[in-house]
């Protein structure tokens, strides 16, 4: 089953993930020596990262080492390396830059000007350097902790209900005619996202809380409702504000 937590608000959100995330990346390194997290987009996943920035500064807080963080994206938009819709450049923008992670450990997906003719050149290169971190004959690497945002109709990273995405079985897919613009992504498929060790859904706002609870509620497919199809191998977590979460069962959170 997964965890449920639900806080008063959105800023309260960001802030109370922001320190999980610290923890839980402190945590890897104290096992593995480094930490891998794969971040999102949106507003909710850029509010994180400007709270995990915040307590970068703090030194009484938790440390993460950010020179041992490898940095990898669920999903990003076909679009010019330098166009505002970039999931990367807000990231970098929040946390990445301020916080010193090396440039070799930022693994972008290429953009639609990086020299590739098709998004499916890009996803195919793109599920190619996760094999090439993955251990020996995997297909993506360890991955302490995946973010992911949930879309008011159920979609995670590029995955939209009723869509080819779906059932696509590769790690990394081109997806095309996405409903919410920019129509074109390359995206994490259900391949590298359930891999990952622990998942996290994060979701503010009363527009998302029909899709949290179906999601939620054990009753709906992934082909109907992609959220729900997502679940990590030790945890999945799903990390709500009071909005989001309103029509949860009132003993849920």
């Amino acid at each position: 089953m997964p965890d449920v937590v639900v806080e008063p608000d959105a800023d309260r959100l960001a802030r109370a993930v922001a320190a999980a995330l610290v923890a839980r990346l402190a945590a890897a390194q104290a096992v593995h020596g480094t930490a891998l997290v794969v971040l999102t987009g949106g507003g909710i996943g850029t509010a994180v990262l400007e709270r995990v920035a915040d307590l970068v500064r703090e030194p009484a807080r938790e440390r993460v080492d950010w020179t041992a963080v490898d940095v990898w994206w669920g999903d990003e938009r076909w679009v010019p390396a330098d166009d505002a819709d970039r999931n990367e450049l807000g990231a970098r923008r929040a946390l990445l830059d301020p916080a010193g992670v090396p440039a070799e450990r930022v693994h972008a997906m290429p953009a639609s000007d990086a020299g590739f003719a098709e998004p499916e050149d890009a996803a195919a290169w793109y599920a190619d350097r996760l094999a090439a971190a993955a251990p020996e004959g995997g297909p993506v690497p360890r991955i302490d902790v995946l973010l992911l945002g949930v879309g008011p109709e159920g979609h995670v990273a590029s995955v939209f209900p009723g869509t080819p995405a779906v059932s696509d079985r590769r790690t990394v897919l081109a997806v095309h005619d996405c409903p919410k613009p920019p129509p074109t992504r390359v995206s994490l498929g259900f391949a590298a996202i359930n891999a990952a060790e622990e998942v996290w859904l994060l979701a503010g706002g009363a527009a998302k809380a029909p899709a949290v609870a179906r999601a939620l509620g054990g009753e709906v497919t992934p082909e109907e409702l992609p959220a729900a199809g997502v679940h990590g191998r030790r945890a999945t977590r799903w990390l709500l504000d009071a909005d989001a979460a309103g029509e949860l069962p009132s003993a849920t959170g």
